[in-house]
Formats: C-alpha cells, structure tokens, sequence
C-alpha cells in the first residue's frame, strides 16, 4: 500500500513539474494584449509639481504613443490641476517635452478651477494650453465616456 501511495506521490510531482514547466513556456511566448479595437482613448493625470513625476507622464504618454499596437489608434489628453499645473507654468522648463506632445496630438489641457484658485491668469501658461472647467470633471467624464484613466 505505501508502494502505491509513494507512486502517486511522485506521479503528482512529475505531472506538476510538467505542468510549471509548460506555464513558464507559455509565460516565453507571451507578448502582451492584442489592440482588437479600432480606436483607444486614455486620459492621464497630472496633479503633483514633483519633477520626477512630471518626467514620468510625460515618458509614459510618449511610450504609449510609440507602442505598436496602438499605432494611429490612440487619442491622448493630459490634464492638469493642482500643484500639476506649475508644469505649464512658462518658467517650468517643460516647455519643449509638452509641445513635442501637443504636436503628436495629445490634448495638453489645465483645469480653470485650479487657475481661479491660485490667481493665474492664461499668458502665465504654455500657448498651447488648452483649458477645461475642472480637471476632476474631465476625468469622471472621460472615464464615462470610456477612456482609460491613468495616474503616473
């Protein structure tokens, strides 16, 4: 009895050692969700003045744009509030990194709250600067119109 019992103990380490070894084959070959869709829309967004942060969007919105799948299929806004609109500010040293942006498509846009709030007025920001009512408002909007929020 415990000579058949050791063998189906070692036939269910045998069968299970196949098995991971086939998951780990399958984990080799994986090469990401395929873009079934006509068409995607992502919002990201930006409400922190940390440099770092800032550079992260900016790299994420820029890898997603270059992502194959989603060639001419993707449309991007950006949208600022909060301390994420000292990003626009003309002083920032962003200047370039977002128009590169605007220029591929990518809706740049501040919420107008956040600018009544702390007195700025539009020449204090970027030209290319679109504006919404409040950046939170965009994104429960968006959201419910489909778009995939992303918070770098």
């Amino acid at each position: 009895m415990r000579k058949y019992l050791f063998l189906l103990l070692a036939l269910v380490v045998v069968s299970r050692a196949g098995f991971a070894q086939g998951q780990i084959e399958q984990h080799r070959q994986f090469t990401g969700a395929k873009a079934g869709k006509s068409f995607y829309k992502a919002i990201y967004q930006l409400d922190t003045n940390v440099p770092g942060r800032i550079n992260k969007a900016i790299r994420n919105i820029n890898n997603l744009l270059n992502d194959p799948r989603l060639k001419g299929k993707i449309e991007v806004e950006l949208v600022a509030f909060s301390k994420g609109t000292d990003a626009y500010l003309k002083n920032s040293g962003f200047e370039k990194a977002f128009r590169e942006l605007a220029e591929k498509g990518v809706i740049i846009a501040q919420c107008e709250n956040t600018m009544r709030e702390r007195k700025l007025s539009k020449d204090q920001l970027y030209d290319f600067v679109a504006y919404v009512p409040s950046g939170n408002g965009e994104l429960v909007i968006r959201g419910s119109d489909g778009w995939v929020i992303v918070k770098p």
